[in-house]
């Protein structure tokens, strides 16, 4: 089954159209999203999270379009954002990762559970009473990463997840998002390293789809047109 599938797919903010007639068929395990600022690759990340509706065209991503089915795509998708102080909300890191659970309604004892098995998982089980936003950047990162990862999720949907870390938090994220934990991986990079790193790729350029493939014949052509 593809991960996202779409057909004259298009998407507007306000009166400006910033995806036009987009077509792809993508069906890697992980998937790099790559492009100028302004070339429309968040637009289409938000599109596949079922954050944004398209203004045209056809989408599905895990067989289901995320309009008509948009309760069954959130209980199968987490998202990571590039700043995590926009998703941590909880005063300690472990009532953080536990609020992802609550839509679940899970009996308390394997919350608590699958609350400390994810702790331990992303190295934050010392850290589990902190409060959450006096965590450096990266342990805030891993933070997100732990209260997506706690649901299971099958697809994991992250923008520009490693923008604001330094060099080795950065490889320390972008392996929890690699890693094969039965998910499927949609990330928005800038990091051509953790986008060479990812199966395949989609390079966007002014709103349109200006190559797919594999993600090394893919940046390879990016990094081509920015030298030109």
């Amino acid at each position: 089954m593809s991960v996202v599938r779409c057909r004259g797919l298009s998407a507007r903010l306000g009166d400006r159209e910033v995806l036009h007639d987009v077509a792809l068929d993508l069906g890697a395990r992980t998937i790099a999203i790559v492009g100028d600022n302004g070339s429309g690759k968040s637009t289409f990340a938000r599109l596949a999270a079922g954050l944004a509706r398209r203004a045209s065209g056809d989408l599905e991503v895990l067989g289901l379009d995320p309009e008509k089915d948009a309760a069954a795509l959130r209980r199968r998708v987490a998202l990571v954002l590039s700043n995590p102080d926009a998703q941590i909300v909880m005063p300690t890191v472990a009532e953080d990762v536990a609020l992802s659970l609550r839509p679940l309604r899970l009996p308390r004892e394997e919350r608590a559970r699958r609350v400390a098995a994810s702790l331990e998982r992303f190295g934050l089980d010392a850290l589990a009473d902190r409060p959450a936003h006096d965590l450096s950047g990266g342990q805030k990162q891993l933070l997100a990463l732990c209260g997506a990862f706690v649901r299971a999720p099958d697809l994991v949907v992250a923008d520009e997840p490693t923008a604001f870390l330094d060099a080795r938090n950065a490889r320390v994220v972008a392996d929890h998002l690699l890693a094969d934990t039965g998910h499927v991986l949609v990330v928005v990079t800038h990091d051509l390293a953790l986008a060479r790193r990812c199966e395949e790729a989609v390079l966007f350029a002014d709103g349109r789809v200006a190559a797919s493939g594999t993600a090394e014949e893919v940046v390879d052509a990016y990094e081509r047109a920015l030298a030109c």
